[in-house]
């Protein structure tokens, strides 16, 4: 490190030495100028009572003890330059002070260096010559102050120092301008400040004046409006030294506009607004009393949306930086009206409408649109709230009203469409479709959407509505009077309901509860229930066989004859009345008894079982055979015709009964001739034989009376005995051979003559005995060939 009359120099230790040696040389010169010496233990040093801005060579020895030279080393280098010299250094503004100095040989560049007694601030500025500045101090501050001269070599010594003081900073202005003819201006106090001084200049004209006061705030009056002043201001220290100046600029508030003028365009709904121009302006407001308001750069703007029915007070302000100018004189101005409201469409007589609507307010009159669906139009002005216009059924009219004053109609209000009741439907015709259901027809009319047909009676009513010119009113009441009325409609104004009705009769109700009882053999009687007056019936009685059966009354019951047995039938009744015929009635069903069989046939099997056999019988379905005595009781039930019964008591009378049964259930009760059983089979019979090849039979009977047939079989060929007398019980064969078997039956005979077929037959061995016939033995039973 060098100055502009040192140099510092540092080695490194060496080994052995006692001391060390600094010379200087000048540059290219054997003959030193200056030298210094140190102790063995110091590596650094310095030489000075050199020239400033001057070449040396610096050379450093390692000495013994004996001054002898034991190393050495050299280094070229310059000295800085010269030490400068200030010569004054003064401050005009609050953070800043302008040093001038004298400028030395050899420097490139100087430095300023400022710092406080206290040493609470210190800087170094770099300035390329004189005069420099030092920045960033504070105002109203002393600072000593130095200069040193900079070149590649180095820096050289501080100069001697002064001493400067900064002055007081500006007052920071802030204005404003409260009218459109002053400006207020405030500022803080400034520290160390004594007196202010104010310099306002009319910027137009250049026009200047000048204030002095001790306040921090001050009002400038007398201005012109919206004009552009320039204001300088300064404060001064305690020693009379002016601070720092600082310039604002002010522009007065515009004065307030004049010459309104008020006025619609096209649109009703917007206002244009228009002033005379104002000095300074920058900006206008025009503001109604409503809260509209709109904002210009010119001398014109529109308010908008206006409302109906209003009045507006409006006023313009002119704006500019400092701010809005007094409001002008309100200007009155009243909208156009709001729209009517049409309440309703009156009709005053036949052809003859009113339209009726709500007063408003700011109104010279009224204007009423009324347009037929046609194209035909109508027009009326009124003062009032409302106006006739010729109305007839089945149009559709459109109005809208309007209202007018100064300032135009009123916006269109809401249309009210008004639609007349159609006219009545023409002829009309109605027809029956069913027993329930009748259709009525009629020709289309106009202004008709729908057409509602009612029919009416003592219950209630029946609605059809259709778009068509023809209805079917179904699920009618049976047997009653209806009013019907067929009324045109529409959306708008419902149903024409004076159209003349017309009246009609449903048929009759359909017969109820139909109940058959069968009166005998050969009729049935039919009863049944009915809602129906001065109704006729007829009754049907349809068989399965044969020509329908009828019956007609006009009560709630009849008889029907010539009804064979065995056969089903399904019975209805139909009413019938000047409206025409019923439904028919729900068929019942029936069927008359089964027939009996034609014939009947009882023949006995066995002693204890007999066979009845019958003819088919018509409707029957299974059969009840019974036999009945005082002896006994014989039944069978079957589905054939022909029933086996046993435990029948022999030599009995009986009575033969039969039920012929239908598939339902129905039976008849048929009753034949009686019928007889065989006499018992003899029992204990015993056979003897007699002289001349003669076999005697003996039995017991069980009746005196009856009459027995005894039949021998033997030898290829048969025999017969009766005996002589009803009461006797025994009869003899002859020309019997000896040595045969014979079979022998003992059974009694029937009315007929006829031997009965079922009793036994018994065997027997006849022996000889000589020529004759012998012993005779019974070799036991067999079954009846």
């Amino acid at each position: 490190m060098v100055t502009s009359k040192s140099a510092v120099l540092q080695w490194s230790s060496y080994s052995g030495s006692s001391s060390y040696r600094v010379t200087a040389y000048p540059l290219n010169s054997l003959d030193p100028l200056v030298f210094s010496s140190y102790s063995q233990n110091t590596v650094m040093g310095s030489i000075n009572s050199l020239s400033p801005n001057t070449a040396y060579t610096f050379k450093v020895e390692a000495l013994d003890g004996t001054m002898t030279t034991l190393s050495q080393a050299t280094v070229d280098g310059s000295t800085a330059p010269d030490v400068p010299t200030i010569k004054t250094a003064s401050s005009k503004e609050s953070k800043s002070v302008t040093v001038e100095f004298v400028e030395v040989l050899g420097a490139s560049s100087y430095i300023l260096r400022a710092e406080t007694s206290d040493g609470s601030f210190f800087s170094e500025t770099y300035v390329s010559g004189s005069p420099g500045t030092v920045v960033g101090l504070q105002p109203y501050t002393d600072y000593t102050l130095s200069v040193m001269s900079v070149s590649s070599a180095g820096r050289s010594q501080p100069s001697e120092s002064v001493q400067a003081k900064t002055v007081v900073a500006a007052p920071q202005l802030i204005t404003s301008s409260p009218s459109n003819s002053s400006i207020g201006v405030q500022w803080a106090p400034v520290p160390h400040a004594m007196l202010y001084s104010l310099t306002i200049i009319r910027e137009d004209l250049y026009l200047q004046s000048r204030l002095n006061t001790t306040n921090t705030s001050v009002m400038i009056n007398d201005l012109q409006a919206g004009t552009n002043y320039s204001i300088i201001g300064n404060a001064w220290s305690p020693e009379s030294v002016p601070g720092d100046k600082l310039t604002v600029s002010q522009i007065t508030r515009p004065s307030t506009p004049e010459s309104i003028t008020l006025q619609t365009v096209s649109d009703v709904t917007v206002l244009s607004v228009s002033w005379g121009a104002v000095h300074g302006a920058a900006q206008y407001t025009a503001i109604s009393s409503s809260g509209l308001n709109c904002s210009s750069s010119t001398n014109s703007c529109s308010l908008a949306p206006l409302s109906c029915g209003q009045v507006h007070y409006i006023s313009i302000t002119a704006i500019n930086q400092a701010g809005p100018s007094l409001p002008s004189y309100s200007q009155q101005f009243i909208t156009f009206p709001c729209p009517p409201q049409p309440l309703r469409v009156d009709t005053v007589s036949a052809g003859n409408c009113s339209v009726i609507w709500s007063s408003v307010s700011y109104v010279d009159y009224y204007t009423a649109f009324i347009k037929r669906d046609d194209g035909i139009e109508e027009t009326c002005n009124s003062t009032g709230t409302s106006c006739n216009f010729h109305c007839q059924c089945g149009y559709s009219y459109i109005m809208s009203v309007f209202a007018n004053n100064q300032a135009g109609s009123s916006l269109p209000g809401p249309v009210l469409n008004h639609t007349t009741l159609p006219c009545c439907p023409g002829n009309m015709s109605v027809s029956s479709l069913s027993w329930e259901s009748v259709m009525i027809s009629w020709l289309m009319v106009r202004g008709a959407d729908v057409y509602e047909t009612r029919a009416v009676d003592a219950d209630g009513t029946l609605v059809c509505n259709d778009t068509s010119p023809v209805c079917v009113l179904s699920d009618l009441t049976c047997n009653t009077r209806y009013s019907l009325q067929v009324s045109a409609c529409n959306d708008p104004s419902g149903c024409n309901r004076t159209c003349s009705p017309q009246s009609y009769l449903t048929a009759p109700c359909m017969p109820e509860r139909v109940h058959v009882t069968q009166s005998n053999s050969s009729s049935i009687s039919i009863t049944w229930t009915s809602a129906n007056s001065d109704a006729n019936y007829t009754v049907s009685v349809i068989g399965s066989v044969g020509q329908p059966l009828t019956c007609q009354t006009n009560e709630t019951s009849c008889a029907v004859t010539g009804v064979p047995c065995g056969t089903a039938y399904k019975v209805s009744a139909i009413a019938a009345t000047s409206a025409g015929f019923s439904m028919p009635s729900y068929s019942v069903p029936f069927e008359t008894a089964p027939c009996c069989p034609d014939s009947l046939t009882a023949v006995q099997v066995t002693q204890a079982m007999s066979n009845i056999s019958w003819s088919a019988a018509q409707g029957a379905q299974s059969f009840i055979a019974s036999l009945n005595s005082s002896r006994g009781f014989a039944q069978c039930h079957t589905t054939q015709s022909t029933c086996l019964m046993g435990c029948i008591t022999c030599g009995t009378n009986y009575t033969v009964a039969l039920e012929a049964i239908s598939s339902t259930g129905y039976k008849a009760e048929c009753t034949y001739h009686g019928f007889s059983t065989s006499e018992c089979c003899p029992s204990g019979i015993r056979v003897f034989g007699r002289s001349n090849n003669t076999l005697r039979v003996q039995w017991r009977s069980s009746s005196s009376l009856s009459n027995y047939t005894v039949q021998v079989t033997g030898n290829g060929k048969t025999q017969t005995c009766s005996p002589l007398q009803l009461s006797q019980n025994t009869c003899d064969v002859a020309q019997v051979i000896c040595g045969a078997v014979y079979s022998v039956v003992v059974a009694p005979v029937d009315p007929s003559g006829v031997m009965v077929h079922f009793c036994s037959s018994r065997m027997y061995s006849v022996f000889c005995a000589g020529r004759d016939v012998g012993m005779v033995v019974y070799r036991g039973k067999r079954s009846v060939d």
